[in-house]
């Protein structure tokens, strides 16, 4: 009777654009105590856009749009999109010139042009590890320019030559599938980001999420799924990216968006078609029923196999009759268990 529970599960997950790799995953969902987030891209819409290009030291905005075109050109995330695309809107052409591409995971990107060290990314990346140079005044006025959207800095030989200003608003419905998570059993969502902690604060308000941790590196994603799952939280985790890679594998049970990265879906153990996270609170809900009915199945099959037994035992009934009653019970429960059970 499980199995056909267990398959209807899996067809009706199917239906709704929900691909469950093993039946197992259904019950880790259901447990699910803490759910986990990446942000671009799952909680923030999939397909940010460059709200707007600051410049310093002389250039204008088409040459750091063009440059920095020119190195995310070849970086697979939402955010490397968003410029390419604005360069391409703009007309500009952005002509390979560069050397190979350096890949700093989660912070930035750095290159060499005409023999001159390119570098973009978050602040923290680029003030920090790289030390580049931007006068205060300067960075105090950007940082107002950009308020409520994610920077990214553009530095050329040690100074930043541009900034590009990202937008990248919450998904809509966000905050209601949070709120039914919660009603549904869920006690902690998290929002974990490589972005700025003012960024990120800005989000997980308007979310409602719990609690929040910015600048993060994959390594410091995953370790924080690894602290609290050693604190005996059952942890969900849904990404999107390369950077989420890790900490899906780890959590109890990793979810990954349709539209994200191949290796985030070829480790998940949910694939999620749909970018809706309304979609996250269906799966809750039927994860939830596949279990009851488990449950309530296994609760009526004992004390009925046990009752046939003893009846057979004590010679009330024949064997054939207990063999009989036994197989329609079987078929009653299953076909019971086969009735869809969306709640």
């Amino acid at each position: 009777t499980g199995s056909v529970a267990v398959m209807t599960a899996m067809s009706d997950a199917a239906k709704m654009g929900v691909m469950v790799k093993g039946a197992k995953y259904f019950e880790s969902f259901a447990k699910a105590d803490t759910i986990v987030f990446d942000k671009t891209g799952t909680l923030t819409e999939a397909q940010p856009r460059l709200a707007c290009v600051l410049t310093t030291d002389g250039w204008s905005e088409d040459e750091v749009l063009r440059l920095s075109a020119c190195l995310e050109e070849h970086f697979p995330h939402p955010v490397a999109r968003a410029v390419v695309n604005a360069a391409r809107e703009r007309g500009l052409e952005h002509r390979e010139r560069h050397a190979a591409v350096e890949y700093i995971v989660a912070h930035g990107i750095a290159s060499s042009i005409e023999g001159r060290r390119a570098i973009i990314g978050s602040a923290h990346f680029v003030f920090e590890d790289e030390g580049a140079q931007l006068e205060s005044n300067i960075k105090e006025r950007i940082e107002s320019q950009t308020q409520g959207l994610s920077p990214l800095y553009l530095a050329v030989d040690g100074t930043v030559v541009g900034v590009l200003g990202i937008e990248d608003p919450l998904k809509p419905g966000v905050r209601e599938a949070i709120a039914d998570l919660h009603a549904l059993g869920v006690k902690h969502v998290v929002m974990l980001t490589g972005d700025s902690e003012r960024t990120a604060e800005r989000i997980a308000r308007e979310a409602g999420v719990d609690e929040f941790k910015a600048e993060l590196l994959p390594e410091d994603k995953y370790a924080y799924v690894e602290q609290i799952k050693c604190e005996g939280r059952h942890v969900a985790m849904v990404g999107d990216g390369v950077n989420d890679s890790p900490a899906l594998g780890l959590a109890d049970v990793g979810l990954a968006m349709g539209g994200g990265s191949d290796i985030a879906k070829e480790v998940a153990d949910i694939i999620l078609a749909d970018t809706d996270l309304a979609a996250l609170v269906r799966l809750r809900r039927m994860s939830q029923g596949l279990i009851d009915r488990l449950t309530s199945s296994y609760s009526k099959v004992m004390p009925t196999n046990s009752a046939l037994l003893a009846l057979g035992i004590i010679g009330r009934i024949t064997p054939q009759t207990s063999s009989l009653l036994h197989n329609g019970s079987t078929i009653a429960y299953s076909l019971g268990n086969a009735k869809a059970y969306l709640r």
